[in-house]
């Protein structure tokens, strides 16, 4: 037996063998079954929620897609350690681990440039002037030597090689700041109105709100992974408006009067499932929430959103999807079960209307509530500026302002608290920067998406596009009105093409019958937003990028020559013409 056993052990043992052979023969014992599967275990922790929806539809037959796999297996959160691996060998992610690596805020953007790109997180676009200035020691240290403000009041930084990403990071906590869930399948940078806290409009200052929300956020582990990514917006009804019917949730300040069985004042109404890219705008509830319950509410609508999002279909994951399913009163009723509260509703007639934004008030000066101090909005050539220019305008904020800056979903920037006695000499330094405080209409209110130079996803140089049709056009065009030219490079819609009077969304645009093709556009027209909420139609399709400006021109004179009055703009004169009707107007121009 190969063991030395005393001479019992040894009988014992060989009796056992005996009859456990004999029993077998005579089929008392059958071979050991295989063991019962044992049912899956509940899930558990934070990510209990997340992974119980996984299962549902697992159970149901359907198949989830790669990246709710992925999320599964490793939330991109705890993928920290592989990452800092991977700097130290210079290597940038494969596979999901691109993914992965969006959780923090490191998007591999790869092959229009083999770097990352890092979006940061500036709660209502705010913060201090030595934030920003450290931002920009960040861009010439580990990346391009620049940044770019984003549509949703945010920076980026780009150019960043394999052995920085989480220099990056890490130097962006020492400045206060963070990028977590700045990417992938998270909540995104919380918006607000840029003036909050100066604007002689506003009816309720949106920072403390959109501050509490991003922490909030920040804190509770089980608000990432969601099935999609996921906007919140805050308005208080200032001149430079958030944008938030273009949000997921919007949190709108409105005044309730008196009479309708909740206390009388401001509120925020809740408005829903705004996806733009998709053609459609968030929609009033009904519902009006008290401004320090805002994020209670908005995280027990993230809540029902993580438990019924589809996690089959990258393409209707979003809230829109679970609100056109379920309908808003069983989406609120839902959230009502997760709250453990009834939430307020009040009938259109209760609430007054709400201020109107200014379209040209992020440029320029204009005077704040406070006597004797002015914000000054300074142009920022499609949301670009350089490290050195970061530096000038943070001293400028430093010492000419309150030594905040404050970011716009326009792709530009404000410097606040700056004394009626300074206002030129912050204009005249503005100026030496290579920058300016003024701008024509068309560039005012132009805006592009990152483009083919640096996101695979594009199809066409948005913002050389833009750039090439302001040039073009303030050259030959003089426009009495404010004019929004939206440049996006594809579908996803970053630069949200249908809320432009003009909107340009990247395509690419065959040449020849060999296959070949050049960068080029859709063209839309008729967009809005706030109360004159609009998506676009399209009037033009495959246009080469090298002849939009001209059709752009064109366009622009159209309007001026026919318009119905010199009040009319340009939306609304698109908006009363058909396409065809409109192309005709156009084709004129060209004559």
């Amino acid at each position: 037996m190969g063991t030395d056993f005393v001479p019992e052990q040894k009988r014992y043992l060989e009796g056992f063998v005996a009859g456990l052979a004999a029993t077998r023969a005579a089929g008392s014992i059958a071979a050991a079954p295989a063991a019962a599967k044992s049912a899956p275990a509940e899930p558990t922790g934070p990510d209990a929620s997340a992974h119980r929806a996984m299962a549902r539809v697992e159970a149901e037959g359907r198949k989830l897609v790669n990246e709710e796999k992925a999320k599964r297996e490793e939330l991109g959160l705890d993928s920290y350690g592989r990452m800092k691996q991977h700097a130290r060998d210079a290597a940038f992610p494969k596979g999901v681990d691109v993914f992965r690596w969006k959780f923090h805020g490191l998007f591999y953007v790869a092959p229009t440039q083999d770097s990352y790109m890092c979006r940061l997180r500036i709660p209502n676009g705010i913060l201090k002037y030595w934030q920003f200035a450290g931002v920009a020691d960040l861009a010439d240290r580990h990346g391009g030597g620049y940044s770019h403000i984003t549509t949703r009041a945010n920076l980026q930084i780009r150019e960043i090689p394999a052995t920085d990403g989480p220099a990056v990071l890490e130097g962006l906590i020492g400045l206060g700041l963070t990028a977590r869930g700045s990417g992938a399948d998270n909540i995104r940078n919380v918006t607000g109105g840029p003036t909050a806290g100066i604007d002689p409009q506003e009816l309720i200052d949106t920072s403390p709100y959109a501050l509490d929300w991003h922490y909030h956020i920040l804190a509770d582990r089980s608000l990432y992974g969601l099935p999609r990514k996921f906007n919140v917006a805050f308005d208080g009804g200032g001149r430079i408006g958030a944008l938030e019917d273009t949000n997921d949730i919007g949190f709108q300040a409105v005044e309730v009067a008196d009479g309708h069985g909740i206390e009388p004042g401001v509120w925020f109404r809740v408005v829903l499932g705004g996806i733009t890219g998709h053609m459609d705008f968030a929609r009033d509830t009904g519902v009006v929430v008290k401004p320090d319950q805002a994020s209670d509410v908005a995280d027990a609508m993230v809540r029902v959103f993580i438990d019924h999002g589809d996690r089959t279909d990258r393409k209707k994951a979003r809230l829109k999807y679970v609100l056109d399913a379920f309908g808003f009163e069983k989406f609120l009723a839902l959230t009502e079960e997760k709250l453990g509260w009834k939430l307020p509703r009040v009938p259109a007639s209760a609430v007054a209307p709400r201020p109107e934004p200014d379209r040209l008030a992020h440029i320029g000066v204009h005077p704040q509530k406070q006597p004797g101090l002015n914000w000054v909005g300074v142009v920022l050539p499609t949301g670009k500026m350089t490290a050195p220019q970061m530096h000038g305008l943070a001293r400028l904020a430093r010492d000419l302002g309150d030594g905040e800056i404050r970011l716009t979903v326009w792709q530009n920037l404000i410097l606040s608290g700056v004394p009626d006695d300074k206002v030129a000499l912050v204009e005249a330094a503005v100026e030496a920067l290579g920058l300016s405080t003024t701008a024509t209409a068309i560039r005012a209110g132009l805006v592009a998406c990152t483009g083919s130079m640096g996101c695979r996803f594009a199809n066409a140089d948005t913002k050389g596009a833009a750039e090439a049709i302001a040039r073009h056009c303030e050259e030959r065009v003089t426009l009495d009105l404010p004019v929004n030219i939206h440049v996006t490079g594809c579908p996803h819609s970053c630069a949200q093409h249908y809320i432009g009077d003009i909107g340009l969304v990247g395509a690419r645009v065959p040449v020849n019958e060999d296959g070949d093709t050049v960068d080029g556009f859709h063209l839309v027209v008729g967009g809005g937003f706030g109360s004159d909420a609009a998506i676009a139609r399209e009037l033009y399709r495959d246009v080469k990028a090298t002849e939009a400006p001209v059709v752009v021109e064109n366009l622009l004179r159209a309007w001026l020559t026919h318009r119905a009055d010199a009040a009319e703009t340009l939306a609304r004169f698109t908006r009363r013409h058909e396409p065809d009707a409109l192309r005709a107007l156009v084709e004129e121009e060209t004559r």
